[in-house]
Order: structure tokens, then C-alpha cells, then sequence
């Protein structure tokens, strides 16, 4: 795992995106991420609105939202910028790269113009990567890939996840790390691919569709993450208890930092 701070690697680290995410955690003191699954655009964005100054990363899955329009993500972007949160569109791509790239750009969503980072499954290879990178890349963009999931029963284990780390290592400029449920060792001290953790829990062990837990404590000290991702153990009660939704998040935000204070400390001894 890493043992440099947030703030030292986003100095170094070669893609812009990430280093916006590195230096919002640093600055912010939160390794949490919000995936905000809702799907009424009012409350997908008063969620936001209330999460948003307890974490570095609010992830959407935008193609969810019944009445979606245009002035959501323009709401969308102005709550980026009033409570400095990076955005990530969990769009998970799994096509060849002429389609990615259309989907990534264009329809609906325009997905390329206003999220910092997005996602994709390795299966098609590497012609994914060379697909969105060819519109994300001069954006400025960061493109994460499916090396493991949370859920019970995932085929996204051994030479598949071993093969994602290979194309990772391949396209450093454009790639910044995985959806994991754990560091993958770096090769080398240049590389640093960032690890997004979701199945996150402080509460329960796992739902009744597959879901599997961990705390932030599991993920970020022992496995080494970098970000851990918590959507309904936030605001599932109701989406519109502010104050519940309040305190949870301000409740993760400080179990994911402790994690990661007590990881650097342990391992600068």
C-alpha cells in the first residue's frame, strides 16, 4: 500500500483528474465518495447538496433519473464547484471503442463534459481504453476500470483482474486506477493507480440483492484503498431527513480519515 500522503501524490501523479481528486481529498480531509441513486433529480440533487461538504467525490449513475434534462447537470456542476467535490459518472462501459467513444461524447448525457472521471469494464481490452481516452484525454479526463466488484459471486477475480491491472499499467496517462476491493502492488514508486472502494458499510454485512460490506477501517487501512464509496448507508432511511443524511455522511468522512491517518502513521514508524 501507499505510504506517501494524499497532498504528495497528487504532486506527482501524471493525470489531471486525478490529481484534482487527490488534492480535494488532502484539502478536504475526506476520502469519502457518495453514490447518490436516486431517481428524481429533486432529490438526487438536494442529496448532493447536503452531502457535499462531507466528501471529496460524488458518484452518479445519471441515466437513472426519470425526468432527467440538461439543467441537472448544470445544478450539478454548480454543487461541484460551491462545495469543491470532484465528479464521477459510473457509466461502466463495456463496448468496442468506436461506440464507447459516441456514447461517452454525445446522446443525452454527454457524459464527457462534465465528469472529471468516468468508468469501464476491461472485457472488450484495451480498444475500450483507446475509445474514450480519445475524448476524454484532451479533456482532461480520468477513466477508472472494473478490476473487482462487491458483489457476492463476481467473476471480476483472478487473470480477469490481473488482465485489467496490465491494460491500467498501459495507459497511465488516461487510466487512474480501479474500482477494487484492494491496493493492486505497484510495479514501481512512479506508479500510482488509485484504488475507489465501493460495499461499504458501518452498519450491515451485506443487502438481499448480493451486496457484501466492509468498514472504512477494512478497506482503507488493511486493504489499502484510497476512497471509499458509500451510497445507501447515507441517505437510505429517506432521502429527504437532511439532518439524518447530515450526520451520516459527516460520520463516514471521519471513520475513512481516521482509517487513513491510522494507515500513514503505521506506516511511517
Amino acid at each position: 500500500m501507499s505510504t506517501k500522503s494524499y497532498a504528495e501524490r497528487a504532486k506527482a501523479h501524471k493525470n489531471s483528474a486525478a490529481r484534482l481528486l487527490l488534492e480535494t481529498i488532502a484539502r478536504k480531509e475526506s476520502n469519502l465518495a457518495v453514490s447518490v441513486d436516486v431517481a428524481s433529480s429533486v432529490d438526487f440533487l438536494a442529496i448532493v447538496d447536503v452531502v457535499g461538504p462531507f466528501v471529496c467525490l460524488v458518484k452518479t449513475h445519471i441515466d437513472i433519473l426519470e425526468d432527467f434534462t440538461p439543467q441537472v447537470i448544470s445544478d450539478l456542476q454548480a454543487l461541484s464547484k460551491k462545495h469543491d467535490f470532484v465528479i464521477f459518472e459510473d457509466r461502466k462501459f463495456a463496448d468496442i471503442g468506436n461506440t464507447v467513444a459516441l456514447q461517452y461524447s454525445s446522446g443525452v448525457h454527454k457524459i464527457a463534459s462534465w465528469a472529471h472521471i468516468t468508468n469501464a469494464h476491461p472485457v472488450p481490452g484495451p480498444s475500450i481504453i483507446a475509445g474514450l481516452s480519445s475524448v476524454g484525454l484532451p479533456l482532461g479526463r480520468g477513466l477508472l476500470l472494473l478490476a473487482e466488484m462487491s458483489t457476492k459471486g463476481s467473476l471480476a477475480t483472478g487473470a480477469y483482474t490481473d488482465a485489467a491491472v496490465q491494460m491500467a499499467r498501459a495507459n497511465q496517462d488516461f487510466v487512474i486506477g480501479f474500482i477494487a476491493q484492494r491496493r493492486m502492488e505497484p510495479v514501481n514508486e512512479d506508479e500510482d493507480l488509485l484504488v475507489l472502494t465501493p460495499g461499504v458499510g458501518l452498519d450491515v454485512k451485506g443487502d438481499a440483492m448480493g451486496q457484501q460490506y466492509r468498514t472504512p477501517r477494512e478497506v482503507v487501512l488493511e486493504s489499502g484503498c484510497d476512497v471509499i464509496i458509500v451510497g445507501r448507508g447515507i441517505y437510505g432511511k429517506d432521502p429527504k431527513l437532511v439532518e439524518d443524511i447530515r450526520a451520516q455522511a459527516k460520520r463516514y468522512q471521519d471513520a475513512g480519515w481516521a482509517a487513513y491517518l491510522e494507515r500513514i502513521q503505521a506506516t511511517t514508524v
